[in-house]
């Protein structure tokens, strides 16, 4: 994997990461009270909202689709951790140790990312925007049926690897976007995850 792309994913990361944290200092850990579930249909609810405005060529909603992708990313970290956690972990945790885990998290899905770029090659540098939120709507599609399976699967890799594609596809999208500091026409809210 080239130099330029890891120093791209932690630009795009380390945004990601200010707008969370800054998110966790107003609200705390208060998105610990969702259920996986929950948290694979709120990636659900952005990745069709951008499908959307792909399909229409417009939007009524200010929030840029920059803006949703970097909820994509978040919302997918915080699925990560919050499958981690045992269920008597407290729902309020400090900011110290979220931001720790939230590390740990990114940390994974970097070293999903650098051994399917070895595979791959840089093949997502050549996507569409478009085939990228097709992606990451078909893997919530399979994650919302092992869930509804109640976890049991045949030949599925499981959702832990999904919830890592899907932060990996929207960091992608985010760097094909010129994000953070240059998105090609698209302004970005601080109103994502």
């Amino acid at each position: 994997m080239s130099e330029q792309t890891i120093k791209e994913y932690r630009a795009v990361v380390a945004a990601c990461r200010e707008v969370f944290a800054t998110k966790t200092r107003d609200y705390g850990s208060a998105w610990r009270i969702l259920r996986l579930p929950s948290l694979t249909d709120q990636l659900y609810i952005k990745a069709k909202r951008i499908r959307s405005i792909q399909e229409k060529g417009q939007q009524k909603v200010s929030d840029s689709i920059a803006s949703d992708f970097v909820a994509m990313v978040n919302y997918g970290l915080i699925a990560l951790m919050q499958s981690r956690y045992d269920p008597a972990t407290p729902l309020q945790l400090p900011l110290e140790k979220v931001l720790a885990d939230y590390d740990c998290a990114v940390q994974e899905t970097l070293e999903l990312l650098m051994a399917k770029n070895h595979d791959y090659g840089e093949a997502w540098r050549e996507m569409r925007l478009e085939s990228i939120t097709d992606i990451i709507l078909m893997k919530l599609l399979r994650i919302k049926q092992i869930e509804d399976n109640q976890g049991k699967t045949i030949a599925s890799e499981g959702v832990q690897s999904s919830y890592c594609d899907i932060v990996n596809y929207a960091v992608y999208a985010l760097i094909l976007m010129g994000f953070p500091g240059k998105e090609k026409n698209l302004q970005l809210c601080t109103t994502s995850a």
